[in-house]
């Protein structure tokens, strides 16, 4: 098995702390004004829903990979996947459309996975080793149309 991380540009970086300063102040400051949730329970519960939701977007944000397997190309973003089997893979090609569509990709420097058997067709990834995630992929997928 061959692992690829995803490669984190500053823009993804910048847009994640926005979202969790946004989340933050969302939870903290209704906390901070209203003296009457200052019991031991809803701190704890309130706490929890925060660190929790945290976590949740660091996970998914920063922990993408995607795996060649013997039979399929597996991609993560945490608790979100794809197993594309080679056989199902059409094209692949750089893409700067990164807003839309399924993606687990955590930078604007992406790539178009095609695939015969995904519900919107494609899914856009941003492997840190562009070229050699590429090669790899035309030696798994060689009926595929691969573009650098």
């Amino acid at each position: 098995m061959l692992t690829f991380r995803s490669e984190i540009d500053s823009l993804f970086a910048a847009i994640t702390t926005v979202v969790l300063l946004i989340i933050g102040i969302i939870f903290l400051v209704p906390y901070v004004f209203d003296e009457s949730t200052h019991t031991f329970t809803f701190t704890l519960v309130w706490l929890s829903l925060f660190f929790l939701t945290m976590a949740f977007i660091l996970w998914v944000s920063f922990s993408i990979k995607y795996i060649f397997h013997d039979d399929y190309l597996y991609v993560k973003g945490g608790p979100f996947f794809s197993k594309i089997p080679y056989g199902e893979i059409t094209r692949a090609a750089p893409t700067k459309d990164i807003y839309t569509g399924y993606r687990i990709l955590s930078s604007s420097n992406g790539l178009e996975v095609h695939y015969k058997s995904g519900v919107l067709g494609s899914v856009k990834i941003s492997p840190r080793d562009r070229h050699r995630f590429l090669s790899e992929l035309r030696k798994h997928c060689p009926e595929a149309d691969i573009y650098d």
